[in-house]
């Protein structure tokens, strides 16, 4: 079994917290930088950018490790690898069924209609100029 050493643990500790202080000060300049021009939001510091970075991770990331995805890869790569051609074929068109627009071919989706069924598409009627700033008495 391989030991760890006490410097590499520490090594990736403080990697892992330099980085941590990088991303969130990248964090806090790009929102300061942006968000208070664009749509009126205060400027924020150091430790709500920490804090919205944790946010992200968690609404948008979670806490899975990288590995989470290959069993399941690797349980469909082995399915895949016992069908025969035929059964391949099948699931090609099966899945290439529910994955196409209505109006690609070889679509034979029920309730949507075919493109020479849909009506144009028109633009929406546009105000005159002078409507749009009424004259005052």
């Amino acid at each position: 079994m391989k030991r760890f050493s006490f410097r590499k643990v520490a090594g990736f500790i403080i990697i892992a917290f330099v980085g941590v202080l990088v991303v969130s000060t990248i964090v806090r300049l790009l929102w300061n930088a942006l968000m208070p021009d664009l749509f009126h939001l205060p400027l924020i510091s150091f430790w709500q950018a920490l804090g919205l970075l944790l946010l992200a991770k968690i609404l948008f990331g979670g806490f899975r490790g990288p590995s989470s995805r290959g069993p399941w890869k690797e349980k469909m790569r082995q399915r895949w690898m016992n069908m025969t051609p035929e059964e391949r074929d099948r699931f090609k068109q099966d899945w290439g069924k529910r994955c196409r627009w209505p109006d690609t071919p070889f679509s034979d989706r029920k309730g949507f209609p075919e493109s020479s069924e849909r009506p144009p598409f028109t633009q929406p009627p546009t105000a005159p100029d002078n409507a749009s700033s009424p004259e005052r008495p």
